[in-house]
């Protein structure tokens, strides 16, 4: 997927030091979250993105030259177990999350601007998984293209039509129309001429 990237970006992709960053938003129950994989809170894009550094991760983010679903998954480790329920009822299946990468300006730090979208798309099933007193968390996302596998639930009805086009009566002769004959040309003259 093609991406536009500043100019600041295309300098930093050519050092030979480069500094990554993830920035990911999450909806929850009550909430978007913001989180990044550094260790200290940092603000970009007028919102305050708390690190969690090594205690989150992004799985590999691939993508091909075919149109292809292919999803992530995103790990919390570490957080106490107690709060196995708190966290469970955070969880929304279908709610939207995103992925951005971000480099460091590698002789100050400072986050280049503009990071680019490097992943879209919803939360799918989570896996839980409790150790002792700790406990990790895997939510798999889906990409949006997954949609095309769902059934298109419409029919050919005026009560369907409805929903989309109110007021539209087209659909009223749907049912008039199913026996009858329609002559392409001039009208037979005969029974044997149909």
């Amino acid at each position: 997927m093609p991406r536009s990237m500043s100019s600041a970006m295309k300098t930093a992709i050519a050092a030979d030091l480069l500094p990554p960053a993830l920035f990911v938003t999450a909806t929850f129950a009550t909430g978007p979250i913001y989180v990044w994989s550094g260790n200290f809170p940092i603000v970009w894009n007028s919102l305050t993105w708390v690190g969690i550094g090594s205690l989150g991760g992004v799985s590999v983010i691939e993508e091909s030259s075919t149109v292809e679903a292919k999803g992530i998954t995103l790990t919390l480790s570490g957080f106490d177990a107690g709060l196995l329920a708190n966290v469970l009822a955070e969880v929304q299946l279908g709610a939207p999350v995103t992925v951005c990468l971000g480099f460091f300006d590698p002789t100050a730090p400072t986050l280049i601007a503009t990071p680019i979208p490097a992943w879209a798309g919803r939360m799918d099933q989570p896996t839980i998984d409790v150790d002792g007193k700790k406990g990790n968390i895997s939510i798999n996302c889906e990409n949006r293209l997954m949609d095309m596998n769902t059934p298109v639930d419409r029919r050919y009805t005026i009560q369907d039509a409805q929903i989309f086009a109110p007021g539209d009566e087209g659909f009223n002769f749907v049912s008039g129309i199913q026996e009858i004959t329609v002559y392409w040309g001039a009208v037979p003259n005969n029974a044997n001429n149909i």
